[in-house]
C-alpha cells in the first residue's frame, strides 16, 4: 500500500480510464508511458475492462496498474486475477474493503462523510478516494474532513482538469487526482494516441510545477 501511495504522490495524477474495446489497451498505455505516467486506474465500467488490465500488465509489467469503479468482491478477484495491483470503489463498501485487507490487495474506497472516513480509519487505511471530488466540495471538503482525521491522505477524483488541478495538488492532504481529460472516450476510440500522450506530458509538467515547489 505504501510503495503503491508514494509512486501516485510522484506522478501527481493516475488517469482514470474508461476502455470500451481491450485492443485500444496496449497503445494507451503506451501513450501513458511516453507522456510520462506509467500508470492507469481502469474501470469496471466495460465489459473490456478485465482484458484491458491483462494486456496492460502483461505488456508493460513495469506498469502501475489498478481497478477502478470496483463495486463487488467478485470484480475485485477477477481484476486481481488479471494483473491489478490496486483497488478503488467509488464508495465504502465494507465487504469489498474488507476482503482486501484480508487478502492484502491495497485498496482505495471512497469516502466523502465522516462516517465513511470513520470506517477507514478504524480498518487502519490512511489513504481513501474523495469522489466525486467537485460535486462534494473539493478541497474545502476534504481540509474539513482531515480535521479529525490529522493521517488520513486523500485522492480526489471528478470534475478535476487542468484548470482546478493545482488547486487540488496544493492542498497537504491530497496523494494524487484522478483525472479522465487526457484519456477521454472520444481520443481513444478515434485512435488519437499521440494526443493522449501529449495532454499526459501537459498534465505531468502541471503536476511537476506543483509538487517541486
Amino acid at each position: 500500500m505504501e510503495k503503491i501511495t508514494e509512486k501516485f504522490y510522484g506522478y501527481g495524477v493516475v488517469p482514470v480510464v474508461v476502455l470500451e474495446e481491450a485492443k485500444d489497451a496496449v497503445p494507451l498505455a503506451e501513450a501513458l508511458i511516453e507522456g510520462g505516467l506509467p500508470c492507469a486506474e481502469v474501470t469496471f465500467r466495460t465489459e473490456a475492462a478485465e482484458e484491458s488490465i491483462r494486456l496492460m500488465s502483461r505488456e508493460y509489467p513495469d506498469m502501475v496498474v489498478g481497478a477502478g469503479t470496483v463495486l463487488t468482491v467478485e470484480q475485485a478477484e477477477r481484476a486481481v486475477a488479471a494483473g491489478a495491483e490496486f483497488i478503488v470503489s467509488p464508495g465504502f463498501i465494507p465487504e469489498l474493503v474488507d476482503d482486501c485487507l484480508e487478502k492484502n490487495i491495497p485498496v482505495f474506497p471512497g469516502c466523502i462523510t465522516p462516517t465513511e472516513a470513520a470506517q477507514a480509519f478504524m480498518r487502519g487505511i490512511n489513504v481513501v478516494k474523495f469522489f466525486p471530488a467537485e460535486q462534494a466540495g473539493g478541497t474545502a471538503m476534504i481540509k474539513a474532513l482531515a480535521a479529525p482525521y490529522t493521517k488520513m491522505k486523500f485522492m480526489p477524483t471528478g470534475g478535476i482538469n487542468t484548470k482546478n488541478l493545482k488547486e487540488y495538488l496544493s492542498c497537504d492532504q491530497v496523494v494524487c487526482c484522478g483525472g479522465s481529460w487526457m484519456v477521454k472516450g472520444d481520443l481513444i476510440k478515434k485512435g488519437k494516441f499521440d494526443k493522449i500522450r501529449q495532454l499526459t506530458k501537459e498534465a505531468v509538467e502541471l503536476a511537476a510545477s506543483v509538487r517541486k515547489k
